[in-house]
Formats: C-alpha cells, sequence, structure tokens
C-alpha cells in the first residue's frame, strides 16, 4: 500500500476469529515460497512476495533444509481431534429427530441440558452448553420456540378487532395538524 510515495507494508499476523483455513493454499505459498528461495530471493524477498513474515519464510526454509518439500507438505486437521465420530453424530440426529418425550421428558421440547444429558447418554462424551450449540448448528438444528397460541384462540374475533376496534384506539394527529416525533 503506498501512502505519500512511501511504502507501507500491513502484515496480517494468524487467522481471524471464525475464519477457516485453507490447508491447500497455505501449502501452495510455503512451496511457492521454496521455489523462490530456491531462485536464489532472499528471505526478506521472499517474505514481502507472499505477505507474509519472515520468520516464517525462515522456518520454511529449515523445514525443507531437513525432509525437502515434504516438509512443506500441508500438517492436516488443526486443533484437537474430535471426541465424536461421525457415526456419533449421526446417532445423536437420530436420538433428537425421535424427541425429548422417548427420553422421558414430559414437555417435547429439546433444550440444551437435555441434549447434553442426550449426547452423555448416547456416546459417553460430556461436553459444556456452548460446545452443545456448535454440535448442534454442524447437524443444522437451530434454536426454535414454540408458537404458544391457546387452543382455544378465536381468530375471526382477533380479526373483526383489529379491523374495527383498533383504528379508532390507534392514536391520530391533533387538531392543529402538527406531527408527532414519535
Amino acid at each position: 500500500m503506498a501512502h505519500c510515495g512511501v511504502l507501507v507494508y500491513t502484515w496480517r499476523m494468524g487467522n481471524p476469529a471464525g475464519v477457516r483455513r485453507d490447508f491447500e493454499a497455505l501449502e501452495k505459498r510455503r512451496l511457492r515460497a521454496a521455489r523462490l528461495l530456491q531462485q536464489g530471493w532472499t528471505q526478506a524477498e521472499v517474505a514481502r512476495e507472499l505477505g507474509v513474515h519472515r520468520q516464517s519464510v525462515y522456518r520454511w526454509q529449515l523445514a525443507m533444509a531437513e525432509s525437502g518439500r515434504a516438509g512443506l507438505k500441508k500438517a492436516g486437521r488443526a486443533g484437537r481431534s474430535p471426541k465424536l465420530s461421525p457415526a456419533d453424530l449421526r446417532a445423536i440426529e437420530r436420538e433428537l429427530k425421535r424427541g425429548p418425550e422417548e427420553l422421558g421428558y414430559d414437555v417435547g421440547l429439546w433444550t440444551i441440558p437435555r441434549v447434553m444429558d442426550l449426547i452423555e447418554r448416547t456416546c459417553g462424551v460430556s461436553y459444556s452448553s456452548s460446545q452443545v450449540w456448535r454440535i448442534l448448528r454442524g447437524l443444522g438444528w437451530s434454536p426454535q420456540r414454540p408458537t404458544g397460541r391457546a387452543i382455544e384462540r378465536d381468530e375471526a374475533a382477533i380479526r373483526r378487532w383489529k379491523r374495527e376496534r383498533w383504528p379508532a384506539l390507534k392514536k391520530t394527529p391533533g387538531v392543529d395538524g402538527k406531527r408527532s416525533s414519535s
């Protein structure tokens, strides 16, 4: 980025929260760095060209010296291995679809504590409520609220009230014609 005739470099360290890393693109970047280093570029030149920190280029150069190009290959998944297998997740989803009454709850609503209990009963794994939310979102489930409408509700009477009574109750501008600020 140019500013008053001077080049200004911005460094983005790490990944922004919630952004998944593209392991293929990262591997391609490391392999490109290796090609540039083999062509005689300095670490600083490679770092500027690729928009990375010079120390990253240094680490890549060491890895290449120790293991060749294989040392620059993608490492695979990041982070801790999941406690639940894909089969576990399918079993949890099957149980969710059966409903909470099947687990002995008297109300047919899934709550986070109930899902936590379901996961522990089904898979023997205990999770925090925030992790249960992540699991549910991963399975395509979203929070829902029941409509909560009374069985005795009279739709015709409600429509009639809205059409006839509500307009009479609604505020109207005053006689002087001044509009309200709200």
